[in-house]
């Protein structure tokens, strides 16, 4: 008679998985957890990002300087000055120059630019409301008449026999830095300008602003 054979069977594992499936679901564990830790780096990054990008953004795009105004060149139309009476006349044009750094518009109001002897008025011009855009500079044409009239109780006489007379120009603007068309912020800027004329060739010998 032929002799049976008994054939062994691996038996299953009690839970019902082989060797195979655990460690098929091991990897797909670790595949989830890579994953995990790779998206926490890249919204940690992320935000790393947005804080560099606002911080330099809010030195330099988002931060308001205030916009300079100053006088330009000076071209003499004419000067008359008398020592002995003493008196002066000038008309002479230039540029007012409103200089914004910012990145945005600045809109300021009209304005008056007084120039001065000693403290005393010798004449006014007029800046209309207007705005200087962003990063650059408005300039507005004017012509200046100036008179010694209003002036008493001066050293006039002197400083005319010295041949150099000195004035002053002040201006004080107002108005407001538009930023990203959602920010504005207000901002005044001043002018103290001091300018020197010489008597005798009837030219502009210095001009010097703050």
């Amino acid at each position: 008679m032929a002799e049976k054979t008994n054939q062994a069977y691996p038996l299953a594992p009690a839970n019902g998985y082989t060797r195979s499936d655990a460690e098929s679901l091991q990897s797909a564990d670790e595949l989830k957890r890579k994953k995990r830790t790779k998206l926490a780096i890249y919204i940690g990054i992320f935000i790393v990002f947005q804080i560099l990008v606002i911080t330099a953004l809010s030195l330099t795009v988002m931060k308001v300087k205030t916009p300079k105004v100053r006088l330009g060149n000076i071209n003499i139309q004419n000067f008359n000055s008398a020592p002995a009476t003493p008196s002066f006349d000038t008309t002479f044009t230039t540029q007012i120059k409103v200089k914004n750094t910012n990145f945005g518009p600045y809109k300021y109001d009209a304005a008056i630019v007084t120039f001065l002897y000693q403290g005393v008025t010798v004449g006014q011009v007029s800046i209309p409301k207007s705005k200087a855009g962003m990063l650059s500079t408005k300039k507005i044409d004017v012509e200046v008449s100036l008179s010694s009239s209003a002036l008493s109780g001066t050293n006039l006489g002197s400083e005319l026999n010295s041949g150099v007379l000195t004035l002053n120009s002040a201006a004080k603007l107002t108005g407001k830095v538009e930023l990203m068309l959602i920010m504005k912020k207000k901002k005044s800027s001043t002018m103290d300008c001091t300018m020197a004329f010489d008597l005798s060739s009837k030219t502009l010998k210095s001009l010097k602003c703050k």
